[in-house]
């Protein structure tokens, strides 16, 4: 069994939508592999994938590499992906399987406090990042990289609580097809509108944002 490092917290229908994206990300993901699958949901909502067959530690191997992995064993100095929960004035606090603190003297994404650091990468709730763990533990350089990459493109809308499919009908609907590049995912139900050359990413939350029962941030260029 893998555990994946992203999770369902929505309810009622949007919760059966979401599983069925993941189950079908799923078996996109382990293609021709010697397997059988089930998806399964844990009490703290991470996913569970139970996988047998000659191809088990391959496909389990390749599921964690793809969304990371929830474990119990840390080790220092070793990368993990956990989900943003929460911050405050000390740092950020992630959820993998267990809080890890990241006090903000170790986010490294400049200067200013966790909400306003928040704000400007467009950091979303339960957005999976990824850390190093240690006392103190602090986010992985590569997970810096990606925020800093976010910061210097055209803009973006960040988004939570959707599906990728479900946000692209949603930027179809309102009519901003073709002021987009793509929407890239970043966890199941969290991702970053990528906009063209000249959209104003405030104009294009305001749009969607009517349709959409998320939290929405922006990062401005």
């Amino acid at each position: 069994m893998v555990v994946l490092a992203t999770k369902v917290y929505v309810e009622g229908e949007a919760r059966e939508r979401a599983l069925k994206s993941l189950g079908a990300q799923v078996e996109n993901a382990l293609g021709d592999l010697a397997v059988t699958h089930e998806v399964g949901l844990r009490r703290d909502d991470f996913p569970a994938v139970t996988i047998e067959g000659d191809d088990a530690v391959v496909a389990r191997n390749l599921l964690a590499e793809e969304w990371g992995q929830v474990t119990t064993d840390f080790e220092d100095g070793i990368e993990y992906v956990g989900t943003l929960e929460r911050w405050d004035e000390e740092g950020i606090t992630l959820d993998a399987g267990r809080e890890i603190e990241v006090p903000t003297s170790e986010l490294g994404l400049g200067p200013g406090d966790p909400e306003g650091i928040r704000r400007r990468f467009g950091l979303v709730q339960h957005l999976p990042m990824r850390f190093v763990y240690g006392d103190p533990s602090r986010l992985a350089d590569n997970e810096r990289d990606r925020l800093y990459e976010w910061s210097r493109g055209s803009g973006r809308v960040n988004y939570n609580s959707a599906t990728r499919s479900e946000v692209r009908a949603t930027v179809n609907r309102a009519g901003h097809a073709e002021d987009i590049v793509t929407v890239e995912r970043c966890g199941l139900l969290e991702g970053s509108v990528v906009c063209r050359e000249g959209t104003d990413p405030p104009g294009l939350l305001a749009a969607i944002g009517r349709h959409l029962p998320a939290e929405l941030l922006c990062v401005l260029p």
